[in-house]
């Protein structure tokens, strides 16, 4: 895909309807700047805008993915597949971003509970020192753990993991 050439496409499609980039951000609950990102070619809309855009303009989706008017229409499987995959592809980033606030909020209460403890001043025991590593280590594992996790780079150890075992084959 050319993102220059759907952007340029986009910001067509926007003008020849006469809206600014803030009405049109306004009516996708976007933001104008990403309305101009979009326009630009520095990002793509997610599918599921695409979709609504897709409505909205009144031309084919592939027409968006082409950055170009096509005579023929969409058929309907090829819409309800994508729609399919969008609603996927929404559900996937809901589930992401309830796995990546249960690490950062373990991180900070383990955080929390180490700070407490020192403010405490407990006798330097085994158990008081064995707790003070433990909070650092969870707060500092949970906080790495959410930026493999939000950056991709546990779906890599993930399939690095499956493939030594065997599981994909």
């Amino acid at each position: 895909m050319n993102q220059l050439k759907i952007g340029k496409f986009l910001k067509e499609l926007r003008t020849e309807k006469n809206l600014t980039q803030e009405q049109l951000a306004e009516s996708l609950n976007v933001s104008r700047r990403t309305v101009s990102r979009w326009e630009t070619g520095f990002n793509l809309p997610d599918l599921d805008i695409l979709v609504i855009m897709s409505d909205f303009y009144q031309v084919d989706l592939r027409e968006l993915f082409d950055g170009e008017r096509r005579n023929e229409k969409m058929d309907k499987e090829m819409r309800d597949t994508v729609i399919k995959v969008a609603q996927y592809s929404k559900e996937e980033k809901k589930r992401a971003a309830k796995v990546v606030l249960v690490f950062f909020v373990l991180g900070i209460v383990s955080l929390f509970a180490n700070v407490a403890m020192r403010m405490m001043d407990l006798r330097e025991t085994f158990m008081s020192g064995f707790a003070d590593g433990v909070t650092i280590g969870v707060a500092i594992g949970s906080m790495v753990l959410g930026i493999l996790y939000v950056s991709g780079a546990m779906l890599k150890v993930q399939a690095f993991k499956r493939r030594l075992l065997g599981l994909d084959k």
